[in-house]
């Protein structure tokens, strides 16, 4: 799973099959049986239209994607929030974020050993202890298609968009946050336990927001761009 997981975060368009393959080669010989059904633990899919790894086995709302052709000109006028795969020495985890689009800062996150819905709400409540989104962005996985979830939002304040099932590339800032985490600090690190990924996690989030220049941002923090606009505002 840790090896898949690092092609995948390499090449997130690579489907079961070709993940198969690139294993392989790799001196990691698979089952492309199990290839697929270790994708679907870790939550992950290639980012093209496809049958969905994670889709619902239940009915469940489906919003639309609202975000086509917005530009985007404060914070909180967009936030986006998406689960990956952390891997440790022994075992993994699972990350959820929620990021405002306009700055880059990561607004709240959590960890969690299972892929239930109840570390996205806790995560979502953080957020939402700083401010009120117009738009919040995700894809249309279990855990942000619950209702729990879903009635964490103030429907007359904040507007619901969901991805085109199998396309990452809508929340695009949240998966460059993810392979910069792992390629910067994940895979660095070969963490031993929950807790140790936690306090890493906790080093790079502050690091991210408080102290990392990006170009994008005339380089200036995510911290600087999120905090002096919203008191400009």
């Amino acid at each position: 799973m840790n090896r898949i997981d690092k092609i995948y975060t390499e090449f997130p368009y690579y489907g079961y099959r070709k993940i198969t393959e690139q294993l392989d080669r790799d001196g990691y010989p698979a089952n492309h049986k199990r290839v697929l059904r270790l994708m679907k633990d870790m939550g992950i899919e290639a980012i093209y239209p496809k049958p969905n790894l994670s889709k619902n086995s239940q009915p469940h709302p489906v919003y639309p994607y609202l975000l086509r052709g917005v530009t985007i000109t404060a914070p909180n006028q967009v936030w986006g929030t998406d689960i990956t795969y952390i891997r440790m020495h022994k075992g993994f985890v699972y990350l959820v974020a929620f990021m405002d689009w306009y700055s880059r800062y990561v607004l709240s996150w959590q960890l969690s050993t299972t892929l239930t819905s109840d570390f996205v709400v806790n995560a979502a409540m953080m957020a939402l202890g700083l401010a009120q989104p117009g738009i919040i962005n995700s894809d249309q996985r279990v855990q942000f298609t619950s209702q729990d979830y879903l009635d964490t939002w103030d429907r007359d304040r904040t507007r619901i968009s969901m991805d085109g099932r199998g396309r990452c590339m809508d929340n695009i800032f949240i998966e460059r946050l993810w392979r910069s985490l792992k390629y910067e600090d994940i895979y660095l690190n070969d963490y031993d336990s929950v807790l140790t990924v936690k306090d890493g996690i906790t080093r790079y989030f502050d690091s991210y927001n408080n102290r990392r220049l990006h170009q994008a941002l005339n380089y200036k923090t995510p911290a600087e761009v999120y905090f002096e606009r919203r008191i400009l505002s």
